[in-house]
């Protein structure tokens, strides 16, 4: 069994597969940060705020300035189109993860399922001979040219695509999804208006429906995805649903992302005849040379697959970090980012803080639009590690102005998934007093079992 899985990691493989999954991240990633440019949320998320929300252990690191993130995103655009071209190939990969990767970690406000997702394809992409076949470094030096490769580096890529599919649909087997509806009974009234099934929006069944078909295509799509008979009608159901939630829901380019990624599972006669349809657009010759096998040296094969068993193992492990905490996940968010939780809560909150002079005892409520962006004040009223920062910065604040000793303190008020509004975090509570850390934060009051 065990040669039998070696053989089946090792055996030769053609690289039209990552050679078209290349084009296809680059151009994705180029016009992804054009549209984020177009839109002016380079400004809005990374210029105009006035304090921003790192990531625990990440608080170094800190916007460039105007000039700067501008300059970062140009340097991206250009690095996701040299990676589509295979134009310094290394470089482009390398430096589009370090450059995306730094902008995600700026703000945790921003975060988002697929931003992590680009990040660790980008991270892969570093690793993988994806510029060794149909690419300006071929071009520009034919020693490196090959058209076969171990099929280990394809099974990269097609397990990450397996994880995020996966531990999207495991983590829909829960009551509030499967027995509620929740929170699509809430999402898809909302869009009652849309010609032809807009009165069908508004049925319960039809969001039982969703749920459910969700979560057992999410289940089913990265097993089905493996068996070469059934790709044609799974991918079907991959671009099917995509639309749909493309459609229903505001999530950017994600649905096109993985529309576009996962034809990684086709055949590699599916992307041989697609780089052939390029060829002939750009009257290139079709002419293929004999089988180059691309393998790495011993000392790289051994580093690469190590590495790669420590991500996978990461990927594997992270989404259950969850149960080291007590309390329901969606209330605390506690080990709820970086698990592949997908459209999984309608959460809502109003959080009113305050500073009192611990001196004179005076205290006074803050207006948290003088501080905080609309999104922010949004994001951090129901995410309790993000109030904590905000309170820190407000003691910062108040110690500027000449307050000695002030203390900042909050009343949250949150909803989840259509429950009554319930107290988070009560004014008892110092929040400037407190520092994140990855252990249970004892103060969050839990949700009411009845709610």
């Amino acid at each position: 069994m065990i040669n039998s899985i070696k053989s089946y990691l090792s055996k030769p493989v053609h690289l039209a597969p990552l050679a078209v999954f290349r084009m296809a991240f680059g151009i994705l990633m180029l016009g992804s940060i054009l549209r984020f440019m177009s839109n002016g949320w380079v400004y809005s998320m990374y210029i105009k705020p006035k304090l921003f929300f790192p990531y625990y252990g990440f608080e170094w690191i800190k916007p460039l300035g105007e000039s700067g993130m501008y300059a970062i995103f140009i340097l991206m655009a250009i690095a996701a189109l040299c990676i589509a071209l295979g134009f310094f190939y290394r470089f482009s990969t390398l430096f589009f993860f370090l450059a995306f990767t730094y902008v995600e970690l700026i703000d945790k406000t921003n975060y988002l399922n697929h931003y992590y997702f680009i990040s660790i394809m980008s991270f892969l992409l570093i690793f993988l001979p994806a510029h060794r076949y149909f690419s300006l470094d071929v071009f520009r030096n034919k020693s490196i040219k090959a058209t076969h490769s171990p099929n280990y580096f394809i099974l990269i890529i097609k397990f990450q695509v397996f994880i995020v599919y996966f531990f999207a649909g495991l983590a829909k087997v829960n009551s509030d999804w499967l027995l509620h509806a929740q929170p699509l009974k809430i999402w898809l009234p909302a869009h009652s208006e849309m010609p032809l099934i807009g009165s069908l929006l508004t049925k319960e069944w039809v969001a039982y429906f969703f749920s459910w078909f969700g979560c057992i295509y999410d289940l089913a799509i990265p097993f089905l995805l493996f068996v070469p008979r059934f790709i044609k009608p799974t991918y079907f159901f991959v671009i099917v649903f995509h639309l749909a939630t493309s459609l229903l829901f505001n999530i950017g380019m994600f649905p096109y992302i993985m529309i576009v990624l996962t034809t990684i599972f086709f055949s590699e006669n599916f992307h041989i005849s697609i780089i052939n349809k390029i060829k002939s657009i750009l009257k290139i010759a079709k002419s293929e040379t004999e089988q180059l096998l691309y393998t790495p040296a011993p000392s790289l094969k051994k580093a690469v697959i190590s590495l790669m068993c420590i991500h996978f193992a990461i990927q594997l492990v992270l989404p259950f970090r969850y149960l080291l905490y007590p309390g329901n996940l969606y209330w605390t968010e506690q080990g709820y980012r970086f698990s592949w939780r997908v459209m999984l809560m309608e959460k809502a909150g109003t959080t009113f803080f305050f500073v009192r002079d611990k001196t004179t005892g005076r205290e006074s409520e803050i207006t948290n639009c003088d501080y905080l962006t609309p999104m922010q004040e949004k994001m951090m009223s129901t995410q309790p590690d993000m109030m904590v920062q905000y309170a820190h910065f407000l003691k910062e604040q108040y110690e500027k102005k000449g307050m000695k000793n002030p203390a900042i303190s909050a009343e949250a008020y949150v909803t989840l998934n259509g429950k009554a509004s319930q107290l988070m975090v009560n004014k008892t509570v110092d929040l400037s007093a407190i520092e994140n850390t990855y252990k249970t934060k004892n103060w969050i009051i839990p949700q009411h079992s009845d709610n």
